[in-house]
């Protein structure tokens, strides 16, 4: 049958990139005009009236909201004796984690009209004297720090006015003895994403100083400062995926800064210990190893300087986190999270004994991670399964076990089983399939969800809008597919770059995989994924209609050539996919673009779900893909873009708006599935 969508124009443009002629019919719905401003209203108030037609909506809100429940809290940050977190609406600070305290300050405060604020991030000076925090009131993660003096919980009016991007270099850097930080900032307007470092002392006025790190002539990427507990040294730790130390410098002696590691593609990610650099590092090991770097070597970047504290081995090396003189060192195994705790010279002191097979709650990016000793001589952490929701946890050095400070909330009656695909080369693709339990047996509806881009770790983390679908009697699978981080760099780097198409392969094995084992089938298939995950959706829809029901891409990226011309996706196209100026990269980049790849074709529903102020995959990638599939569409099927208001990327995007939107998606996917809430 045919479906009446908003009518949309095309245009003829053609543009040349590195000499390659690529025609652009959509590329009015690139501006921020009236026109487009309608056309996308057009299609929200579509894409609702078409799944409210399914009668879903209040049962997927139902199910959102009781999930919700079990959403993973805030860690309490620990200053000067102090414990802060966010409770209600509030900063509270207390003497313990979550212990009775005071509202030190409410989010309320920073409000403006129709668009409350949200927290990006938070971060009590040392001496627990001062309270830094983010705040963002556009859903757009763009935020700017604001300093709470809490003894009296007034705001300082010595706040720095520059706007930061994000909260991935961890918003501020305290020096240790608490009379100011470092910050990284936007230089100019956020479009431009040109980021510097700032320093700041407590209570300068005006614009901050701009702190020169010897970075590589026209890096976009981020810098996080850190310093050690004594105050002498610094190290600047530039790259958020894959971070190095790459300056350090004397602060006693007054030095400035130098070079320290620049040539090194892979990550050295660790603290300030000593006189050394103590760091995890996948260089010359694939799956990790802790190495010890002087910061007074001659030449740091020969491996044959450091000490390796901890050799290469069967668990995935993920982070370090120095509680007083420990090392707490994470890490993976077949995807669960595993702990043990070093001591300052490399020994092992003992495994953190975790609740189950998890995932530990932490930073997407190893830089973000970065956070320093609080002194609090203590391990908090949270921790959830998939089937189980969030708790938070302590550990202290020596214990025999843990405390649990907030149990789970909610548990979802299923059953979680472990398997493994197997990809077109050979390589085994595991997957975790999520089944409601006392379910009926033989092919289920199911939805894969996955990611596998940027080194990224996909854990078996409890999820809301996850743990919702399969209460409402869906088979969830999780997959863990080449160019995640779940597995090392070797999985990381084995589809990145040239080698994105590997993540494609690895899909299709999954799927075609629970087709066999009669899991599910053809057409009771549903694919979800955000950010560069909603790209693989693109390609995935585009590549084998016939083989989904729904593909349902989230805050997507989906006009690869497009994104070129966009600062900040241009600095992520030539970090994971390759050089726009070289005529090579840009074929293949065209050929992995699912905007570029649309043909007429009978394509299941498509529902695509974007932010107005999107930062990142702003809503121009959403809107351009959506109208060649709705004009190529020749299936029954809905193509339906929903652009919300307020909302970002997700980070900075407030909990009403998430709930609106896991609501939308969780009906959608609800109707075409067939599937209801279950008593």
């Amino acid at each position: 049958m045919s479906r009446i969508y908003p009518p949309t124009r095309t245009v003829d443009v053609v543009e040349e990139v590195a000499g390659i002629p690529i025609p652009d019919p959509y590329r009015w719905l690139e501006a921020d005009s009236a026109e487009v401003h309608d056309w996308q209203r057009a299609q929200a108030e579509l894409a609702i009236a078409t799944i409210d037609a399914g009668g879903r909506r209040d049962a997927a809100l139902a199910l959102i909201e009781r999930h919700e429940l079990g959403s993973r809290p805030e860690l309490p940050r620990h200053g000067g004796g102090r414990w802060f977190r966010v409770e209600s609406g509030a900063v509270v600070v207390s003497d313990e984690p979550y212990g009775a305290g005071r509202a030190l300050v409410s989010l309320a405060l920073f409000d403006e009209p129709g668009r409350p604020a949200v927290l990006s991030w938070f971060a009590p000076s040392p001496d627990g004297e001062v309270l830094a925090l983010g705040v963002c009131t556009d859903g757009s993660e763009h935020n700017t720090i604001r300093l709470v003096d809490v003894a009296t919980g007034v705001l300082r009016a010595d706040a720095p006015p520059e706007v930061l991007h994000s909260s991935w270099a961890g918003g501020v850097s305290w020096l240790p003895d608490g009379s100011g930080f470092f910050f990284l900032a936007l230089a100019g307007t956020a479009e431009g994403f040109r980021q510097v470092v700032y320093r700041r002392a407590l209570g300068e006025r005006g614009a901050s100083s701009v702190e020169e790190i010897p970075v590589r002539d026209g890096s976009r990427e981020y810098t996080r400062i850190q310093f050690s507990a004594d105050g002498r040294w610094a190290v600047a730790s530039h790259r958020v995926g894959t971070p190095i130390p790459v300056a350090v410098r004397d602060l006693h002696a007054g030095t400035p800064w130098r070079a320290f590691i620049h040539d090194c593609a892979d990550t050295i990610a660790g603290h300030i210990v000593g006189d050394e650099y103590i760091a995890v590092t996948d260089h010359g090991a694939a799956r990790g190893r802790v190495v010890a770097i002087p910061l007074d070597a001659p030449a740091p970047e020969d491996p044959a300087s450091w000490r390796v504290l901890v050799p290469e081995g069967d668990t995935v090396l993920r982070s370090l986190t120095p509680v007083g003189g420990h090392l707490y060192l994470s890490g993976f195994a077949d995807t669960a999270a595993r702990v043990r705790v070093l001591r300052a010279d490399g020994s092992d002191a003992g495994a953190v004994p975790l609740p189950a097979d998890g995932a530990l709650g932490g930073a997407f990016f190893p830089l973000t991670g970065l956070d320093p000793d609080d002194g609090s001589g203590e391990f908090l952490f949270t921790f959830s399964t998939l089937t189980t929701s969030w708790g938070a946890y302590r550990h202290r050095p020596g214990a025999v076990g843990i405390d649990q400070l907030l149990a789970p909330l909610v548990a979802v009656d299923a059953e979680v089983e472990y398997v493994c695909a197997t990809a077109p080369d050979g390589t085994p693709i595991p997957y975790h399939v999520v089944r409601p339990a006392g379910g009926a047996t033989g092919p289920a509806p199911a939805l894969i969800s996955a990611y596998g881009a940027a080194g990224i770790p996909t854990l078996p983390k409890y999820q809301l809008d996850l743990a919702a679908f399969v209460a409402a009697g869906g088979t969830l699978i999780q997959a863990y597919l080449r160019g995640g981080g779940e597995f090392g760099r070797d999985w990381f780097r084995g589809a990145d770059r040239e080698r994105r198409g590997v993540r494609d392969g690895d899909l299709r094995a999954v799927a075609d995989d629970l087709i066999a084992r009669g899991i599910s089938a053809p057409r009771m298939l549903a694919l979800t994924g955000g950010s560069d995950g909603g790209l693989m959706c693109g390609v995935a829809v585009t590549t084998a209609p016939q083989l989904w029901r729904a593909v349902l891409p989230r805050s997507p990226l989906l006009d690869l050539i497009g994104g070129i011309r966009i600062p900040y996706l241009e600095f992520v196209i030539r970090k994971a996919w390759g050089d726009p100026d070289d005529p090579v990269d840009v074929e293949r980049l065209r050929r992995s673009s699912p905007y570029e790849r649309v043909v007429e074709a009978e394509y299941p529903l498509v529902y695509v779900q974007a932010g107005a102020t999107d930062p990142r995959c702003p809503p121009a990638q959403a809107r351009k893909f959506v109208a060649r599939m709705q004009a190529a569409q020749r299936g029954d099927a809905p193509v339906l873009l929903h652009v919300f208001e307020n909302a970002g990327h997700g980070a900075g995007t407030s909990p009403e708006v998430l709930r609106a939107q896991d609501a939308e998606w969780l009906a959608c996917l609800m109707g075409a599935l067939g599937l209801s809430a279950r008593s």
